[in-house]
């Protein structure tokens, strides 16, 4: 007998009844997947996500009522169990760093593929970030200022060793696993450990909030966002 197919409870929440139409029908045969309810603002997600608990929400950032990124950040303080997927019509949006701040596990531009919805919902189900790491970093240095001059990272950042900080950096620049093991000589195992390690003691959930951390204190230095900057890339979840 075949393994039964856990299912992901999936709540869409979007301000365009296509854009809701169309991803419950790209999900809806998927057997791993079940659609429990559709959102068209902020507000009415935060209620349904309360009422149906879906393991995954995937949230339209620009909603009216309630922007997906107070939506979000409401259910990550009060059902962290519930996991946001973030949508937005661009590649390059400030809105999408927010919500990774606030507390999505992933962006996925709207013009992705299905199958790139899909992987990122299963992602992101899975307590991973879904972002591809190069479009992650464009995104934060785009938008994140310093709060403070760049420095040395401080103490309260989590007394880091030169090996971590190695690491971290690294991930900032967009580096995935694979990278920083061929970079620093050392296995994917033991990038792995040093990743488990940093996040902990920055007090991060993941990847994408690390890198933001390191933009925030300094470690690595935001590009200025330029008028008719290229924002082409693979937007795709991994």
């Amino acid at each position: 007998m075949s393994e039964p197919v856990e299912t992901t409870r999936v709540l869409i929440a979007d301000d365009q009844p296509l854009v809701r139409r169309g991803l419950a029908l790209i999900l809806g045969p998927d057997p791993s997947f079940q659609v429990v309810g559709e959102a068209d603002n902020g507000e009415q997600a935060v209620a349904l996500a309360h009422r149906l608990r879906p393991d995954v929400v995937v949230m339209d950032i620009r909603m009216p009522v309630l922007d997906g990124v107070r939506a979000t950040e409401e259910l990550a303080r009060a059902l962290p169990e519930c996991r946001v997927l973030a949508l937005s019509t661009f590649d390059m949006d400030e809105y999408v760093v927010a919500a990774l701040r606030a507390g999505a596990y992933g962006f996925l531009p709207k013009d992705s593929s299905p199958e790139d919805l899909v992987a990122a919902i299963h992602t992101v189900r899975s307590g991973e970030a879904a972002v591809a790491p190069r479009l992650l970093t464009r995104l934060i240095s785009a938008y994140v200022r310093a709060p403070r001059p760049p420095q040395r990272p401080p103490v309260d950042l989590g007394e880091l060793t030169p090996r971590e900080v190695e690491v971290w950096r690294l991930i900032a620049t967009g580096l995935d696993n694979n990278e920083i093991a061929r970079t620093l000589e050392i296995s994917v195992s033991t990038v792995k450990n040093y990743i488990t390690s940093i996040f902990g003691k920055l007090d991060v959930r993941d990847r994408a909030q690390a890198v933001i951390a390191a933009y925030e204190s300094g470690l690595v230095e935001a590009e200025h966002r330029t008028t008719g900057e290229s924002t082409a890339g693979d937007g795709r979840a991994r």
